[in-house]
Parts: structure tokens; C-alpha cells; sequence
């Protein structure tokens, strides 16, 4: 069975601490170590050491929401350059993460599958069907999307950067002895993924969107 992640699904660079084919293999699910996108922790020092300090998980979320809003303006766009004819001051993190939820296809998802595809070297599996010709007519929708969706906004893929780092900094903390935690996904149709090499013993490898959802709850999943 293979155990790398396909070439077709995969950039040559990144900008974190590992290449794409290690972090799509069997072996990084197995055996995971902490991620770290390029310049984020250097660039946000200030912000982990007030979270050094603070105990209390809802009081880091309020400290990070505060430096969110300040780092990037996004209580003052007019501070980050927004004029009403010039920006989009309403698309910042937040709208992007709810309108992904909404829709997994649409422009938001598109966007933050092409922020995984730049700082992970992940490619697209699917975006509005499956991709496979980088080419063809769903690659080209998913570009234009992508573009379109970051177009005039406020340093929106460093806001993705941030978010992330906050929530692999809260995994840890919360979770300081765990390597693993189990989640759920709903699967209507297992054909509908593409699997990688043959099935053994009832279990199935399998190549996801380089973008999913999960969940801590297996009736939610469901």
C-alpha cells in the first residue's frame, strides 16, 4: 500500500517546518510533530507570552480576538487604508470561516483551500467537483474564486496564519500529553474518495480534499 502523498497532489515548497509529501503521508498521521508556519511565532511574540501567563482558555481567546482586531484593523479598516470605493473591510477571518462552514465550495472555501495550497503545499482534491486536470474548467473556477475572494482585502491569509497558530498553540496547551485525538466525518458514499492502495482488513486509506471539517462528536458526524 502506498503511503506518500501523490505528486498531483502536492507543491515542491511550502512555508512551514515540513514538505507537503511528509505532512500527506501515513507516517506524519502516525507519528505527528508540531507545525509551524514561517515567521508567525516571531511576528506575534508578544501575543504567546501574554498567553504564557494566562490560565484561563476563555481569557486566551479574548486576548487573541483583541490582537486580531488590532494587528489588523479590522475595528478601523479605515486605519488598514479601506475608503467605500477601495477594500472589502467586512471580509476578514471570521466571515471567511462561517461562509466555509456554509458552503465548503463556494468563494470563502476556495480561499482558504488556496491558503492551505500556499503555506502547506496541499493541493485542491475538490472544489465545486473533483479536480484532477490542474488545466481544466473546476481548476480554472477554483483560481478565479480564490483570487476573487482575496482580492482588496485586509492581509486576510496572514489573519488565516495567526488563527492557525492560535489554535495549534491551544491543542497543545490543552492537551499537553496527547498525540492523537479522534474525530468524526461523515461519509455518505465511500467511492466518492479516492483511496490509496488496497484496503486491508476492513481498513481504507484514503486521500482527503487538502481542506476538511471534522468533528469531536460522532452523532453530530452522523
Amino acid at each position: 500500500m502506498s503511503t506518500n502523498l501523490p505528486r498531483a497532489a502536492r507543491l515542491p515548497i511550502n512555508r512551514c517546518n515540513l514538505p507537503a509529501d511528509i505532512l500527506g503521508s501515513l507516517t506524519f498521521q502516525r507519528h505527528p510533530v508540531p507545525l509551524h508556519l514561517d515567521g508567525v511565532a516571531e511576528l506575534h511574540r508578544a501575543l504567546f507570552q501574554q498567553f504564557a501567563v494566562q490560565s484561563d482558555p476563555g481569557e486566551r481567546a479574548r486576548i487573541f480576538m483583541a490582537h486580531m482586531d488590532a494587528a489588523f484593523s479590522l475595528l478601523h479598516p479605515e486605519e488598514a487604508g479601506y475608503t467605500p470605493r477601495h477594500g472589502r473591510a467586512k471580509a476578514h477571518y471570521l466571515k471567511v470561516l462561517r461562509g466555509w462552514a456554509f458552503d465548503a465550495d463556494g468563494r470563502e472555501g476556495a480561499v482558504l483551500k488556496g491558503w492551505v495550497e500556499s503555506r502547506f503545499g496541499l493541493l485542491p482534491r475538490h472544489h465545486g467537483g473533483p479536480i484532477r486536470d490542474f488545466s481544466g474548467v473546476l481548476y480554472r473556477h477554483y483560481l478565479e474564486q480564490r483570487s476573487g475572494g482575496l482580492y482588496n482585502t485586509n492581509s486576510l491569509e496572514a489573519q488565516f496564519d495567526l488563527l492557525y497558530a492560535y489554535a495549534q498553540y491551544e491543542l497543545a496547551r490543552r492537551w499537553p500529553r496527547e498525540t492523537h485525538l479522534t474525530l468524526y466525518r461523515g461519509v455518505n458514499r465511500l467511492g466518492g474518495y479516492e483511496e490509496l492502495g488496497e484496503a486491508l482488513a476492513g481498513w481504507h486509506t484514503v486521500l482527503l480534499n487538502s481542506l476538511n471539517s471534522f468533528t469531536q462528536e460522532r452523532e453530530r458526524a452522523c
